[in-house]
């Protein structure tokens, strides 16, 4: 009988990915938010926060910022609504602030 394989999802190669290139995980970061402030798509964003909550380690989040680990991943969930304050939290638990940047304007 031939031995059933078993693949990846492409979350769990992701993942894997950015676990062995930490060096990575700002500019990943930085385009996540690139793309949800053009598509305004949360469900996207918030996958990717699950993504790498999930590589930073979702217990030592959950200690860190006081929120248990079953509401980081309900807060990062795709139906996930999280408050303003839940996602800052998270932020700082990985090592980044939310901070605002000028949009630029070009006249077409």
């Amino acid at each position: 009988m031939a031995k059933e394989r078993t693949y990846k999802t492409l979350d769990e190669s992701e993942e894997e990915y950015y676990r062995n290139h930490p060096d990575e995980i700002d500019e990943y970061l930085s385009t996540a938010f690139e793309e949800y402030a053009k598509d305004g798509c949360t469900a996207a964003l918030l996958s990717q926060l699950r993504m790498i909550a999930r590589v930073k380690g979702v217990t030592a989040l959950s200690q860190e910022t006081g929120i248990t680990r079953n509401g980081i991943q309900k807060a990062l969930s795709e139906n996930g609504n999280p408050r303003f304050e839940s996602i800052n939290a998270i932020m700082n638990a990985m090592g980044y602030r939310l901070t605002p940047q000028r949009m630029d304007f070009h006249a077409k």
